[in-house]
């Protein structure tokens, strides 16, 4: 995607620790267009599916989760919740995340009413990098005995080996820009073509 590409050139700022700042345009300001850019990429790729339900993890995934479900037929959504609520029943599915970004873990929960063993899954997540929270959601799609159909990522980190575990797994995973190398003295960006 050459947009989401040329957006993280222009306005991605790359940080000691391998961390790449793209909080103007995709996950804390959002970039509406762009988003939509990427919900047709993600049917373009995964639309002969099935997709019967959209899951992604709190909170950067949930806004480019929803505009993604326009392009499903406005599927439902479904988020991992990093926290238990009074309004969440005690029947739910858990699995552990370790947080590259914030260096600790969550213990994510879905209610067992929003996944059923007929479901067809796609999970959705702005990035992947070690693949902590991709595995959580796997995890979780896992004990509901429903399937995952595959991952859309925005942007993966091909450095990290998260992604490749993951695809000798057998899961198929779509990335729409991956990026080779980062350096944060000089603020350069390669993408994998």
């Amino acid at each position: 995607m050459d947009y989401l590409k040329a957006k993280i050139l222009s306005d991605g700022v790359v940080k000691k620790g391998n961390v790449l700042k793209v909080d103007s345009f995709l996950n804390h300001q959002m970039d509406v267009r762009l988003y939509n850019e990427i919900g047709k990429e993600f049917y373009r790729l995964f639309g002969d599916c099935n997709v019967t339900k959209i899951l992604t993890i709190e909170a950067s995934g949930i806004g480019i989760a929803c505009v993604t479900a326009q392009s499903f037929n406005y599927c439902p959504v479904v988020f991992a919740k990093k926290s238990k609520t009074s309004n969440v029943s005690d029947s739910v599915y858990t699995s552990q995340v370790e947080s590259f970004t914030h260096g600790n873990v969550n213990t994510v929960i879905v209610s067992k009413e929003y996944i059923k063993p007929e479901d067809r899954i796609l999970i959705i997540d702005d990035f992947l990098a070690n693949g902590a929270a991709l595995t959580g959601l796997i995890d979780i799609v896992n004990q509901a005995g429903a399937t995952v159909v595959g991952a859309g990522i925005v942007i993966e980190k091909g450095f990290q080996d998260g992604g490749k575990k993951l695809r000798e797994k057998g899961y198929r995973i779509e990335s729409l820009a991956i990026i080779d190398s980062m350096n944060d003295e000089t603020g350069e960006i390669v993408f994998r073509d």
